[in-house]
């Protein structure tokens, strides 16, 4: 997982081409402005979903993970934790390939804060639980581009 923020992507030189091709998207693009919805960029290789929603206790939240698209969540509006931990670490369950959604059981290993401009990246290995309240519930608009790997 690498968590950043759009002020200092130049830190990150080493980042693949397909994720810098995200951050080129969301800069030429009105992001805040987009309808929740899905959106092509470039086929199934590449899309952006823009979400809206109020972040809960964890409790209320479920874990998950990928193995074909990395996540890259870009916070637009809003702040929520999102709970990490390595799938190494947890139970695994039944993969839903049509979905690209591997669910997962246990508990965090750390969180990330996401507020406005600040980024996640998670890897097929990174399990994530999102939405989690920081404090007091919040409403959240956010972009979460879909890398294929």
């Amino acid at each position: 997982m690498i968590f950043g923020n759009l002020k200092t992507l130049g830190e990150y030189p080493f980042l693949d081409a397909q994720i810098r091709e995200c951050f080129a998207y969301a800069a030429s693009h009105d992001l805040l402005g987009y309808e929740r919805g899905s959106y092509p960029i470039d086929g199934e290789r590449l899309f952006v979903n823009v979400v809206e929603y109020t972040t809960t206790a964890p409790e209320n939240r479920f874990w998950e993970a990928h193995r074909q698209y990395l996540d890259l969540h870009l916070m637009l509006r809003g702040e929520e934790q999102i709970d990490l931990n390595f799938i190494g670490n947890m139970e695994q369950k039944e993969f839903v390939p049509q979905d690209d959604f591997l669910p997962l059981e246990g508990e965090k290993n750390g969180s990330a804060v996401l507020r406005e401009g600040d980024f996640l990246i998670c890897f097929p290995s990174d399990g994530h639980r999102t939405a989690v309240a920081v404090g007091e519930p919040c409403a959240v608009k956010k972009a979460i581009f879909k890398i294929r790997i």
